[in-house]
């Protein structure tokens, strides 16, 4: 029987990539988009969800248990990034990026594992971020949101594993994706005594991204994971020094550590 798989943010990005190979290898992928009526063509059947709001989540879980009769594989990828210096950013923008990244997850999460308790197996993919391990300048509430659903996962996984349910987190690096473009980014105002070094910072973001990865990449990387019958808690897919970046956050001095960050966006003491 082909498995099902539910994949929160599908409408482009990894999210698109990834439920397209998804599809060709053989399953019954389901994406959600908050209004797929505006996407034209997809190879998966969209349902709406907004994962900022508990109600829709409900009714987009129903939905394609309704039309599938099972649900075998989540993957958490709906997110949002934010970029700005902390004391620059709107009460606002931080709760939205926290609804989207972290409690959208955790809603979903809840919404499937009862279906999954019941089929005594299933699996959750989270899809957290690097910069999730490290508090990066002018990402601090990204950083913080994706960290934040990486514990979340760690704790979780240990909860439902007596139920046959596996959890684990995968976090990309840079993909070339239009996620920069669905950013919030605070206003570089003139008289910001952080208008410098954050517009330098903003640039050096965008150029990573435009020049990242294939989003195949983290099609295949999921695509092993599921088939994989324990997977482990974490995975990291990008660039060698991406990946390394985390490596260096447990070996090295928190000094040290800071340092190579603020030399490398160029921030002076």
């Amino acid at each position: 029987m082909s498995q099902v798989v539910l994949i929160t943010g599908a409408s482009s990005g990894i999210g698109k990539a990834v439920g397209e190979f998804l599809h060709h290898k053989g399953f019954i992928v389901f994406g959600t988009s908050r209004n797929p009526q505006n996407i034209a063509k997809t190879l998966f059947p969209l349902v709406a969800m907004d994962v900022r709001d508990s109600a829709s989540i409900h009714q987009g879980v129903q939905e394609v248990l309704k039309r599938a009769g099972r649900l075998d594989v989540l993957i958490n990828n709906a997110g949002v990034g934010i970029t700005g210096a902390l004391e620059e950013l709107p009460s606002e923008e931080i709760l939205n990026n926290f609804q989207t990244n972290l409690f959208g997850p955790i809603t979903v999460m809840k919404a499937v594992l009862p279906t999954m308790r019941v089929q005594q197996r299933g699996l959750i993919i989270n899809i957290t971020s690097i910069a999730g391990y490290m508090g990066l300048p002018f990402r601090s509430v990204y950083s913080a949101s994706k960290g934040a659903l990486e514990i979340i996962t760690e704790a979780l996984r240990m909860e439902v594993k007596p139920f046959g349910i596996q959890i684990a987190n995968v976090a990309p690096g840079d993909f070339a994706t239009n996620i920069a473009s669905g950013r919030y980014h605070a206003p570089l105002h003139e008289e910001s005594p952080y208008k410098a070094v954050y517009g330098a910072t903003l640039r050096m973001m965008d150029e990573h991204v435009d020049s990242g990865s294939n989003p195949q990449q983290m099609a295949e990387a999921i695509y092993k994971i599921i088939l994989t019958p324990k997977p482990r808690v974490h995975y990291k897919v990008g660039a060698f020094m991406q990946k390394f970046s985390i490596v260096l956050k447990r070996v090295l001095p928190d000094k040290t550590y800071e340092k190579l960050l603020m030399n490398h966006y160029k921030i002076k003491e």
